[in-house]
Order: C-alpha cells, then structure tokens, then sequence
C-alpha cells in the first residue's frame, strides 16, 4: 500500500476505471447485509468471545479466504485444456470475490467496532479507505480536514455525509488507478504455467489480504474490551439497519 498524499486533482473515473468502482459499489451492497452473519460466524465456536478475539477471527477467516480464491484459480489456469481467454475470465470472476470478500471484512469490523455503517457513503468510506491503505487513511483526513489515529472512528463515524461524498469521490479514483494496476498484475501472473500460477495467485492475494488486515487495525485501533450491554450482539446498541 503506497502511502503518498493523495491527489485531488485526478481525473474523473470513465469507461473501464468507472466499470472497476461499479464492481466495488456492489460488492459493498451485496455484503453489506451479511455483516452481522459474518460475525456470527466468527463466534460460532466460542459464543464468549470478546470483541478483541472476534477481531482476530475475522482477520484470520479474510486471509484464508482471500488467499484460497488467488490460488483455486491460478490452479485451474494451469490445468491441462484450460485456454488463456478461460483462465483471464476466470482471473476476473475470482477480482469480484476478493472485492466483496474485502467489503465484508472491513465492514464487520467497523460493526464490532460500534462504527455506523447504515449509511451508504459510510460503508463506502470504509471499504475503500481499507482497501487503499496509507494513501487511503491521507485522503481521508486531509478532506475531511482533521487529523488523530484511527479514522474509522474518528473521522467516518462523526463528519456529515456531505463530505464524506467528497471524500469517497477522491478515494474512487484512487482506487480505480492502484487497485486496478494491482490486480493487472496478479491476473497476468496466475495464468502462469505448470502450476507458478496457483503459487502467484494464493502468495498475492495473500499479501493483499494482510495489507488490509494492517490498515484496519490503524484505521479502528483496538476492539472494544467488551459487548454493549448485555446483549453482547453486535450493533444492538445502536439499532443499526443495514440497507
């Protein structure tokens, strides 16, 4: 994750970039309501666990699904009989799955978090703030115009949504362009032969997936060190509905 300033005067997103943040905005609809599934989830074996160790369950449930997408289709791509205009479709199926992998990664744990997600441009802010790491949390604060550690909290969770559209209209471009470039690069790669592909694609989306674990332990700090009340069901504090 590059951690330059961000630019504001990039261009607008057309053609292709655009079709790449349609995919993103729908991977967030679509995962947004499994949110608290994912959670639950994540408690299933231990009902008594905190906050802090359903954060870590989730992260640990991100990576492997992250990196076993990268490396089922690197795989498939070198098995005999699979063409490279097979193994590219195959590529682009598999970038949707990591984008709403992603998206309800970074969504559940702004809900341990107690971070609102009900609103659209929120859950966007999040996701995209996620996936862009250090360059994502610097547009962020600088459009927002305040500073302090962990934005998710401090940022998201409090400035209106007037801004926050300013916000995510900068963060879409700069998704489009290092997200993009990225991905060019892992899909050229798990077409790869005699099997480098199943490496490159598991290896890459690997570290992918431990970039954004990184960026969401900066952006939230740590967990709450304990349920709200005494329901220990994420979210019911708050009422949130997730639309």
């Amino acid at each position: 994750m590059a951690t330059d300033a961000p630019d504001e005067s990039a261009p607008a997103a057309t053609g292709r970039g655009q079709q790449v943040l349609d995919v993103l905005h729908k991977a967030i609809d679509m995962q947004s309501p499994l949110v608290r599934k994912n959670i639950a989830r994540a408690r299933q074996r231990n009902p008594d666990a905190t906050p802090a160790e359903v954060v870590r369950t989730l992260e640990r449930m991100y990576v492997s699904a992250l990196t076993g997408t990268g490396a089922a289709v690197g795989g498939a791509a070198a098995a005999p009989g699979i063409g490279t205009g097979v193994a590219l479709a195959l590529s682009a199926g598999e970038a949707l799955s990591s984008l709403e992998l992603s998206a309800l990664f970074a969504l559940s744990i702004a809900e341990v978090h107690g971070v609102p997600i009900d609103e659209l441009e929120r859950r966007r802010t999040i996701v995209l703030g996620i996936m862009l790491g250090g360059s994502g949390s610097a547009t962020i604060t600088k459009v927002a115009e305040r500073t302090g550690q962990h934005w998710a909290r401090q940022i998201v969770a409090k400035v209106p949504v007037a801004t926050l559209k300013q916000i995510n209209g900068v963060l879409g471009r700069h998704f489009i362009t290092k997200y993009g470039a990225k991905q060019g690069i892992i899909v050229l790669g798990r077409v790869a032969p005699f099997g480098i592909g199943a490496v490159i694609g598991g290896g890459a989306n690997a570290a992918l997936a431990a970039l954004a674990v990184r960026a969401g332990r900066r952006a939230f700090g740590p967990p709450p060190e304990s349920w709200p009340r005494s329901t220990e069901e994420p979210g019911a504090w708050r009422g949130t509905a997730v639309r």
